[in-house]
């Protein structure tokens, strides 16, 4: 049985809400165990999160750790169809699609060294599919450079086929609270010259370590 974007989306966004009412508060901390882990080993100077919705991942205790490192961390704040990067800071507003987010800033924010995105699945390409509407597309198009990125969810939801277009941001690494995989990196950042000689080296998603020997 042949499968497109849409019914992907749509039998994911299920399983993702079922994983969601399924000990949510223990999967969120082994993602974000991992998560510090390989944050670590990249040192990045500057890191784009989210702040989530229902089904997503919550990465705000780790968010909060990184900004006592003294990095840089950004979260979107919605523009049109899309979104630009705003420094992390309290008080947080309800923006659009009930997503929550700090003040605007006249900042122009055009770079990041690691971006931290939830998907609602992801394809043979390891590309994104999110929920339809573009935003994190039209973001990445405009960044000088790609930023290592890494996609986050609560439950592995993996197409077996290519249902992405060519357009659809791509993964450099994919974390759930089962396991975790890599996929060819190319970094030409200075600031993440260890993560270079760290990384593994695949033309295709794949399986590398089970979550459980890096989650604490």
């Amino acid at each position: 049985m042949s499968i497109d974007k849409a019914s992907f989306r749509k039998e994911s966004i299920q399983k993702l809400k079922y994983a969601s009412s399924r000990n949510k508060i223990s999967k969120d901390h082994r993602i974000m165990s991992v998560l510090e882990v390989l944050l670590d080993d990249i040192d990045p100077k500057s890191i784009l999160f989210y702040l989530p919705l229902g089904f997503e991942a919550d990465l705000r205790l780790l968010l909060e750790k990184q900004r006592r490192k003294i990095r840089k961390c950004y979260v979107p704040f919605m523009v049109s169809e899309s979104f630009k990067m705003v420094p992390y800071r309290k008080p947080l507003k309800r923006g659009n699609f009930g997503v929550s987010e700090p003040n605007n800033t006249l900042l122009k924010i055009k770079d990041v060294d690691v971006a931290i995105v939830p998907v609602v699945g992801v394809d043979t390409d390891a590309r994104r599919v999110g929920f339809g509407k573009g935003m994190y597309d039209r973001f990445f198009a405009k960044l000088s450079k790609k930023p290592i990125t890494i996609f986050i969810q609560l439950d592995e939801c993996i197409c077996d086929v290519k249902v992405t277009d060519h357009y659809d941001i791509q993964a450099d690494i994919y974390i759930t609270p089962q396991t975790i995989k890599y996929r060819k990196i190319d970094v030409k950042s200075d600031s993440l010259r260890r993560w270079n000689s760290y990384r593994q080296r695949s033309d295709r998603i794949f399986d590398l370590q089970k979550i459980k020997q890096y989650a604490v």
